[in-house]
């Protein structure tokens, strides 16, 4: 499954036991690029609607929370648990079709807490989204 959603072979070992979210692989996440960065992804907008036909508003918040959770990851080199304790997202505009792009980027990189920024776009580069992440970076010997 890691390699269908376009992750290296050189971070698998960072991912931990299922290696990715499998509500990453049904919502038809990609990887592109990830370094610490900057990290792209793409996800589809079919499959992925609320019943209006647009993208669904959770669906921009699991892009963001997959971009900036990994991202906090690779900051650790993934060597220390990373937890998700705070996201938010503002919608600035909809999508019936095609594929977003998520770009994410650091805020802040510290010991204890990472902050990112993710962008999503449409095709066109339009801003669809903006959401921010902050993830704590745990202690293994406390676990």
């Amino acid at each position: 499954m890691l390699l269908d959603t376009g992750i290296p072979e050189r971070f698998h070992d960072y991912l931990g036991a299922l290696g990715i979210s499998p509500l990453t692989a049904k919502m038809g996440i990609v990887f592109r690029e990830m370094t610490v960065e900057r990290m792209v992804a793409t996800m589809p907008v079919a499959g992925n609607e609320q019943n209006a036909g647009l993208l669904h508003g959770g669906a921009h918040l699991v892009l963001a929370e997959t971009l900036g959770s990994i991202a906090a990851v690779l900051h650790t080199r993934g060597e220390k648990p990373v937890v998700g304790i705070e996201i938010s997202a503002t919608h600035h505009r909809g999508i019936t079709e095609g594929i977003v792009t998520g770009t994410c980027t650091p805020i802040h990189l510290g010991g204890t807490l990472t902050t990112h920024e993710i962008v999503m776009t449409d095709e066109a580069g339009k801003r669809l989204s903006t959401a921010k992440i902050t993830n704590m970076i745990l202690d293994p010997s406390r676990r």
